[in-house]
């Protein structure tokens, strides 16, 4: 349950860490990473459980630092019966959404109207969502040909996000609602974390499943062009309806002049349901008070080199173990949290905005219609040996997530899913 990751070199910026040694331990229960946070056993903590937010507000020797990290917890659904729409649209109105967020989210915490949160530009254009009404949903469902229901199962990882604080409560809270609302019989089935995305996103489990998505960069396309692309099998069938307007809209910059066509998207989402979006999640972090520069990032995870403990060694404590560090072909939290402490990126983002800094570029421009991108790196940055970075080394670390003939191109699952959502696809790909 620890990982220790040695400071050896300065930071891109020139900073050295003020501490030698960072420590990642995790837990699962917010129980006990409060507990550890309150006993000086740790000295930062991820996703504070909702009641305990006056706790921790309460202490003087802690800090509360909650999380402006835009976030949405969908309910899935894969394979038969659920490639019936008629099924999918009764579930959709089958649920009660807001009983869900009243019982188990932190204040400040909302039911979503679309999938991505409306603090993205057009995320919350188009129709919204359905409301709940439970005897439509019933009549809907027994018009689909399933007058008495069904038995299914509902998969989940015990991982607490700020987009699903309570795993297994909210798991056993579905059941029941299906049972009660649309007299569907559902089994709750808990999986191993790094397990459970490898076949929730490729669409092999049979049944529901409760996953989510926190931002990683301040963009529509972050949230419906990874979930609904044409390569994604996640929900089972992809719709063009939904993709073709999405990949359209992808390549415009002024988000007014895109509008029309995230209407379009957001309309074809609700009107073929693959999954239902359920919450939009308040979330909070909390450190000692003696932590210097404590915070969490809007977007990614904290830039840990920049922080003071005032020893030697930092320790900080998330929610679950990293699936693996090979970065470019995770996409789950904990793994990412990890590896943004061992990789540094050509541009990031600030500690207390969205704002793009420089990094390992001090800055990129674009052409007229930003089809090309041209960066300029910065001088003087050495890897752990000694040797000099340069062009080269951003080709060959880009090659090795989007080039599947590299002889970097390996990982955990070999699916390097950020790369093919971003850049449509993989080169030199055997089918």
């Amino acid at each position: 349950m620890v990982a220790k990751i040695p400071f050896c070199a300065e930071a891109a910026q020139g900073d050295k860490p003020a501490y030698d040694t960072l420590v990642i331990r995790w837990a699962t229960e917010g129980a006990q990473r409060l507990l550890e946070l309150q006993s000086g056993t740790v000295d930062q903590i991820t996703n504070l459980s909702p009641d305990d937010y006056a706790t921790v507000q309460d202490d003087a020797n802690l800090t509360f630092l909650p999380v402006a990290n835009p976030n949405v917890l969908y309910l899935a659904m894969t394979n038969p019966p659920f490639d019936n729409v008629e099924v999918r649209r009764a579930i959709a109105m089958g649920i009660d959404r807001a009983r869900i967020v009243d019982n188990f989210y932190a204040e400040g915490s909302v039911v979503p109207s679309h999938f991505t949160p409306c603090s993205l530009p057009n995320g919350c254009v188009g129709d919204s969502w359905y409301e709940f009404d439970a005897a439509a949903a019933k009549q809907a469902l027994a018009d689909a040909g399933y007058p008495d229901g069904f038995e299914t199962t509902i998969y989940y990882r015990d991982v607490f996000r700020g987009y699903l604080p309570e795993p297994g409560l909210v798991a056993v809270e579905f059941q029941t609602q299906l049972r009660d609302n649309l007299g569907i019989e559902a089994e709750v089935v808990v999986m191993e974390s790094g397990e459970f995305i490898d076949e929730s996103t490729n669409g092999r489990l049979n049944g529901f499943y409760l996953l989510g998505w926190g931002a990683d960069y301040p963009h529509v396309t972050n949230f419906l062009d990874y979930h609904f692309a044409a390569a994604n099998p996640q929900f089972g069938e992809v719709h063009p309806a939904i993709y073709e307007a999405l990949e359209k809209a992808s390549q415009i910059g002024d988000p007014a002049e895109a509008e029309a066509l995230y209407v379009e998207a957001n309309n074809a989402i609700k009107e073929l349901v693959p999954m239902v979006p359920i919450a939009n999640g308040a979330s909070a972090s909390a450190a000692l008070n003696t932590l210097g520069n404590a915070h969490f990032r809007p977007f990614g995870a904290p830039l840990m080199a920049q922080v003071d403990p005032g020893k030697d060694t930092f320790v900080f404590m998330q929610n679950a173990e990293p699936i693996s560090l090979y970065c470019a072909d995770e996409t789950d939290g904990e793994s990412l949290a990890a590896c943004q402490q061992v990789v540094e990126t050509l541009l990031g983002y600030a500690i207390d905005s969205g704002e793009v800094v420089p990094e390992l570029a001090t800055g990129c421009t674009a052409n007229a219609d930003s089809t090309v991108w041209t960066c300029t790196l910065r001088e003087g940055v050495t890897f752990h040996d000694g040797t000099t970075f340069d062009a080269n080394d951003v080709v060959v670390s880009w090659a090795a997530g989007i080039d599947a003939s590299s002889e970097y191109h390996v990982g955990n699952t070999g699916v390097f899913d950020y790369y093919s959502y971003l850049w449509d696809g993989l080169m030199n790909l055997e089918e």
